[in-house]
């Protein structure tokens, strides 16, 4: 009788993450921003439909990288979740935290009983009536969480755009200066000196704007991703 072929786990665990981490990894970045007014969304994608950024619930948004049908299978239990929980107790009942811990346990178990992890990272992010009420919760592929606090970026050459935008990020930018420095973040090539162009036909923008009375999400449109592009000029 043969032998069962046998791995540790620990050799298990290590494989299914860089696994997870080279597919993640070829996926376009995605960039978050605290700004004066709310928290801004900017993702290289040139898809009018395929969205990386969509909103959950009221002051609540996602953001994602990876497989764009794991992070949509996601993105649509979230907002499934968020309405029921609204819907029997209150709206105020729903949190990013509370989703954040929902996306959470869902990647981790994925992770550890199914045969493949998702390939996915993402975003939860809440804005406050108050700057200091911003809360942006960033998820990796096996449900491991991390409260970022100003700027949070995913995919793609996500450490060299990380770095750049640490170093230039200053808190209560305006809308314009908080967009232009993310596409200058975006731009960045890892580290090797060249830098690559992007317009707004290549960029996906989008808001939780506080000052909104109810539902904060709104999207940029491609005339005003421009126009705030070229305030400076």
């Amino acid at each position: 009788m043969s032998m069962p072929f046998y791995v540790s786990p620990e050799q298990l665990m290590k494989d299914r993450a860089d696994f997870a981490r080279k597919g993640i990894a070829r996926g376009r970045s995605v960039v978050v921003v605290q700004y004066a007014d709310g928290i801004l969304f900017v993702a290289e994608n040139p898809s009018t439909s395929l969205h990386k950024i969509s909103e959950i619930y009221d002051r609540i948004a996602f953001a994602a990288v990876g497989k764009y049908n794991e992070f949509e299978n996601l993105r649509v239990a979230g907002i499934r979740l968020a309405d029921l929980r609204g819907y029997s107790y209150d709206r105020r009942d729903v949190t990013g935290r509370g989703l954040a811990n929902a996306y959470a346990q869902t990647l981790g178990a994925i992770f550890t009983t199914e045969p493949k992890p998702y390939e996915v990272e993402i975003v939860v992010a809440e804005v406050g009536s108050e700057p200091t009420g911003d809360q942006i919760y960033r998820l990796t592929y096996d449900g491991s969480v991390a409260d970022e606090h100003g700027v949070a970026v995913m995919g793609g050459s996500s450490e060299a755009i990380g770095a750049y935008l640490a170093e230039k990020y200053v808190d209560g930018m305006a809308l314009d200066a908080a967009l232009q420095l993310a596409v200058a973040g975006l731009v960045q090539d890892g580290g090797a000196g060249a830098q690559r162009s992007l317009d707004a036909s290549q960029l996906e923008v989008a808001v939780l704007d506080r000052l909104r009375p109810r539902r904060s999400f709104r999207r940029v449109k491609a005339s005003e991703i421009d126009r705030l592009l070229r305030v400076s000029e």
